[in-house]
């Protein structure tokens, strides 16, 4: 185990797998001054066009962004979309060796439409249909090509349901961990959230977690409890973490459970937190650190993002920074 006092030094070390849905955040930026004559809608002056790396690429830039070494591993089109994404990996000091380029979909685009930094509307570009075989084979053989290339410490799915984390790519990737006795982390959605079984740490969300249970949950103590007593009844995970909006996170292990709430911060988009979070709970795993530790930092991480507008990476010396503080008033 790392001591406390050196682990932001040692993420440096970590060579974490990224697996899943990859995706083009656009951002549209302009001004209002009037409504549309045509419709009861503003009229955007567009100033401004943004192209970032979203999804489980957000996760890898995240985790460059704390000094770890990502490998991105995912799917994208034979389209003028793939040129723009696979364009910003090296920029970010990513490689592209995991992504596989499909000629059966198209590349997933985000865009959004801002004006003085207020969302107005988001608009879909995306096949979300499983792979097909061929693609989940050619996949596959990519990804397994990289764990046995590289000293890979975790594994962590992202899954946005846009169809490369089907039911048998999640099966053979844990089965694969489990050989070669590598944890693994997910970051679940609704359509394969069960499919998950013996990952070592699952972090679901409050709306999703309601959604898959029997019982009706609430963010106290004892209703998640319940809830991830039933999760671990289902996939045999070691650990549990239950993200809780401005309430905080919940984690559970088999040495006890506990709520983390939130700083107060100025919250300004909460798209990426969950990114975030998944990032520093599998740099938390790979190192080994205790599940209590985890749950601080990763709270105080997508608390951070939240207070910048659009998807980002975390800020690792404000992070370090905020960390360090809060340890001192634990004292």
């Amino acid at each position: 185990m790392v001591p406390l006092t050196s682990f932001f030094d040692a993420f440096s070390k970590v060579n974490v797998l990224v697996v899943g849905d990859v995706m083009i955040d656009r951002y549209l930026s302009g001004r209002v001054s009037r409504v549309s004559p045509e419709a009861p809608v503003p009229v955007v002056h567009l100033s401004d066009r943004e192209n970032r790396l979203g999804g489980a690429a957000n996760v890898a830039l995240n985790l460059r962004a704390l000094g770890a070494t990502p490998y991105l591993c995912g799917v994208v089109g034979v389209d003028d979309n793939a040129d723009i994404f696979t364009s910003l990996l090296p920029e970010q000091g990513l490689s592209d060796r995991g992504i596989y380029r499909s000629p059966e979909r198209v590349t997933t685009v985000k865009t959004r439409i801002l004006a003085s930094n207020q969302h107005l509307l988001r608009v879909d570009q995306e096949d979300s249909h499983d792979l097909t075989d061929t693609e989940t084979n050619a996949f596959l053989e990519y990804v397994r090509n990289l764990i046995d290339q590289r000293d890979i410490h975790v594994i962590l799915f992202q899954d946005y349901n846009k169809g490369v984390l089907t039911q048998r790519v999640i099966q053979e990737l844990i089965l694969e961990a489990i050989k070669r006795d590598i944890p693994t982390a997910v970051d679940p959605k609704e359509k394969n959230f069960w499919s998950y079984k013996h990952v070592t740490l699952f972090k679901p969300n409050l709306k999703e977690i309601r959604a898959q249970v029997p019982m009706p949950i609430e963010p106290t103590l004892e209703s998640l409890r319940e809830a991830s007593d039933y999760v671990q009844k289902q996939l045999g995970n070691a650990s549990t973490i239950i993200t809780l909006s401005e309430k905080g996170l919940y984690y559970k292990h088999s040495e006890g459970d506990a709520i983390v709430p939130t700083l107060e911060r100025s919250v300004a988009d909460v798209c990426g937190a969950g990114d975030t979070v998944i990032s520093i709970v599998a740099m938390g795993l790979a190192l080994d650190l205790p599940i209590d530790q985890i749950a601080v930092l990763a709270n105080l991480a997508g608390g951070q993002v939240c207070e910048r507008v659009g998807v980002v990476p975390v800020n690792r010396e404000q992070l370090q920074r905020e960390f360090n503080q809060l340890m001192q008033l634990s004292k």
